[in-house]
């Protein structure tokens, strides 16, 4: 039976790279607590190309645009003293035949050229970066932010949609692929880190990047593998010189592959893999009961 603790958990599904089955997990995860009882939010950070709604087909409620400010020259009381363009660390202005240029699109939105300029030529207006969407997808909330086509800057709409997580429950933050920004964003504040990889050489590679940034973070994590019998054994002895348990070892499967371009949930189709998510389900409950001590 679920516990009704009242204790947020967040989990973030996140791989060193691309393709290693990060959304099929976390998908099959939060579908599965759900299935339980269990009060759960997936939310599909990967903000440049969200694909968790393929698999759980949420229906929408609501909807919350995502802005940042950028400064807009009144160029008949700018002076052109250059002020704003030293302090922009992005190069988002620049001094451009006796005027201060605007560049929208490399604007980080800290205000910095408002506060030092000394006419007061610069006020800041709105500019959408993306939306944020929420909904159900059966027994669970489901949330995801969506980057503008075009927009190079994820991390606000991340961190907008991070500010909107529920206060209980199970949160499965489903994480952007690599190490960059976007994943550091995803991965703040989180209780566990659960890593899937695949037992290549590339796996490896990317998996040592995705330590060294949860170390940094100082994250707790544990690591799921894909496809265990395809590859090599590289990645099996690093997971343990390293000290981090492995919840879950996948078969190399077809009929994994084939729901998935299918769009449904493996665990519906293949029983071993059904298998496999049950065990993951016990880790993480494991994982809230510890949260509840410590708290």
């Amino acid at each position: 039976m679920p516990q009704d603790l009242g204790v947020r958990v967040r989990i973030a599904v996140a791989s060193g790279k691309g393709g290693t089955g990060k959304t099929t997990i976390a998908v099959s995860l939060a579908s599965a607590l759900a299935d339980d009882g269990e009060r759960v939010t997936y939310v599909d950070c990967d903000v440049e190309e969200p694909n968790g709604h393929v698999f759980l087909g949420p229906t929408f409620e609501r909807t919350e645009n995502v802005e940042v400010p950028v400064p807009s020259i009144d160029a008949a009381r700018c002076t052109a003293c250059g002020r704003c363009v030293e302090v922009c660390e992005f190069h988002a202005l620049a001094l451009v035949d006796g005027g201060v240029l605007a560049f929208p699109e490399l604007c980080h939105g800290c205000g910095g050229c408002t506060l030092v300029c000394p006419e007061g030529a610069i006020t800041e207006v709105p500019r959408a970066l993306g939306v944020i969407e929420e909904g159900t997808a059966g027994r669970l909330r489901f949330m995801r932010g969506r980057l503008t086509v075009g927009e190079a800057m994820s991390t606000p709409v991340i961190r907008t949609l991070k500010k909107q997580l529920p206060t209980d429950g199970f949160v499965i933050l489903d994480s952007p692929p690599g190490t960059s920004c976007p994943v550091i964003e995803t991965l703040k504040d989180v209780d566990h880190l659960l890593l899937v990889t695949e037992p290549t050489p590339f796996g490896l590679n990317d998996l040592e990047l995705a330590v060294g940034t949860a170390r940094t973070l100082g994250l707790s994590m544990s690591a799921v593998i894909n496809r265990r019998d395809a590859g090599d054994t590289g990645v099996q002895e690093y997971l343990e010189r390293e000290g981090i348990d492995v919840w879950l070892g996948i078969p190399h499967d077809r009929a994994v592959a084939e729901a998935y371009a299918r769009g449904v949930l493996p665990a519906a189709e293949v029983p071993g893999y059904a298998e496999g998510i049950r065990s993951l389900v016990e880790e993480v409950v494991r994982l809230r009961t510890e949260e509840e001590s410590i708290r």
